[in-house]
């Protein structure tokens, strides 16, 4: 038992860096310049806001008991009940409520007033995240997914890709198009940050999966638990090395480029459609899960504009989109030999499981849809979901934090102030034509 806790503790922190620092500088450096730390101060501050509800009801409401959407929020109120050395599972289980909401920034990059998405994480995580969880991962027999649907969710392919993918779809409809899309190039400003973030969720997803064994005192043998980890280990590896490889080649035959960001967005892919599958495929069927979400996803992501849709940093192209097959290929992959012990399609289990799969889906993405354009509406008509025009086109960092994050202008004059926003305020226009890629190409948006 005393190496199932340091196994936890380890998977735990893995899974908080997957939010701070590994998200964070995915998503910042995808973002325009003026709009980088805007972009991570909404995942550091989901941390904190996610955080502090999870132990307030979040546990509560998915652990301390039945129930078809969610459990008495108050039973555990401030863990007021729970022992001392279960609050490493509290833990855990909190760190996949902080990234499933701080994955949704993505797709409000540059334009979301802060205030306003300080108000929505908690109020969302509440209405919508933790219900899911209980959905999916309580698996008491009356739980909607796990329990009546029978559906099979290893490590968050509903509650957190399919639930975070809708509430961002919803959330960019609702704010609209930033100023200038699709007409301007709006290209992410540091693609080093974005791959070494990229790199980062990869190390923190074995947290994440390998660290969503679930099993209580007695029904895991020491070999069990062993193969068990070994299987969630190999699938996770090799779904995200297949989705690269998937993604690369689709962009290469789109665009006839394979692209850094391409790799990056591909690892990201894997990791998701990989996540609800992890326990329940063999290695062939991780290969081939990967390959189609890296596949699926790349072609998935230019649709935005055929639709109109600016998902800013693609969420719904990846996270919702690699979610759903994910989810729903455990219905064609599965093996009775995988911690389900349901066989697929492709194994002879016939369409009961592919229904089930494809039920659970349909499920997460009608709730998350429907709470959060609720939650959005209520927002923009009281105290308003997005910044001024003039704001968006000077910089939202500027105009929500009152700093930027590259001080270029006050090293070339005497006496400047050290500080973003003084120097922005003291130094003397830049001329047409100058300055870098990334702000002439965000100069009108």
């Amino acid at each position: 038992m005393d190496g199932y806790y340091a196994f936890m503790l380890i998977a735990t922190a893995f899974v908080l860096m997957m939010t701070v620092p590994a998200l964070a500088l995915f998503y910042g450096g995808m973002s325009r310049s003026k709009s980088v730390l805007n972009m991570i101060m909404m995942s550091f501050v989901a941390v904190a806001l996610v955080g502090i509800a999870y132990v307030a009801i979040g546990w509560s409401m998915g652990w301390s008991g039945d129930g078809t959407f969610f459990a008495d929020p108050f039973a555990l109120f401030f863990l007021d009940g729970v022992t001392t050395d279960s609050y490493i599972g509290v833990m855990f289980q909190m760190t996949f409520a902080i990234i499933t909401a701080a994955l949704i920034s993505g797709a409000v990059a540059d334009r979301m007033k802060f205030s306003a998405w300080v108000v929505f994480v908690p109020v969302w995580s509440i209405l919508v995240y933790f219900p899911l969880a209980h959905m999916v991962f309580s698996c008491t027999p009356d739980s909607l997914i796990c329990g009546r649907i029978g559906a099979q969710d290893y490590a968050g392919g509903t509650a957190v890709h399919i639930n975070a993918g809708v509430a961002a779809l919803v959330l960019a409809l609702v704010l609209g198009k930033r100023v200038g899309w699709p007409k301007d190039k709006m290209r992410p400003h540091n693609l080093t940050l974005t791959m070494l973030g990229a790199g980062m969720l990869w190390l923190g997803w074995y947290g994440f999966n390998v660290g969503s064994i679930v099993f209580a005192d007695g029904v895991y043998s020491d070999e069990q638990f062993f193969a068990e980890t070994g299987r969630t280990f190999a699938n996770t590896t090799l779904a995200t090395m297949a989705a690269i490889l998937g993604w690369l080649i689709i962009e290469r035959i789109l665009h006839g480029k394979a692209t850094s960001l391409g790799a990056a967005s591909g690892i990201v892919a894997g990791l998701v459609a990989i996540t609800p599958a992890a326990g329940a495929v063999d290695i062939e069927g991780a290969i081939a899960i990967g390959a189609i979400a890296g596949a699926v996803c790349a072609w998935a992501v230019g649709l935005k504009f055929k639709f109109g849709l600016d998902d800013s940093l693609d969420v719904v192209g990846v996270h919702l989109v690699g979610g759903i097959v994910g989810t729903v290929l455990i219905g064609v992959f599965s093996t009775a030999e995988g911690a389900g012990g349901v066989d697929g399609l492709l194994y002879g289990g016939g369409l009961g499981s592919l229904g089930d799969q494809a039920l659970g889906a349909l499920v997460a993405i009608l709730y998350s849809g429907i709470l959060t354009t609720v939650i959005a509406l209520a927002i923009k008509f009281t105290m308003g979901l997005r910044i001024d025009e003039d704001d968006e086109v000077g910089g939202i960092d500027l105009a929500q934090h009152g700093e930027s994050a590259y001080d270029l202008h006050t090293a070339s004059f005497a006496g400047a102030p050290s500080t973003g926003v003084l120097a922005k305020s003291t130094a003397p226009p830049v001329a047409p034509g100058t300055g870098s890629s990334s702000d002439k190409e965000g100069a009108s948006a």
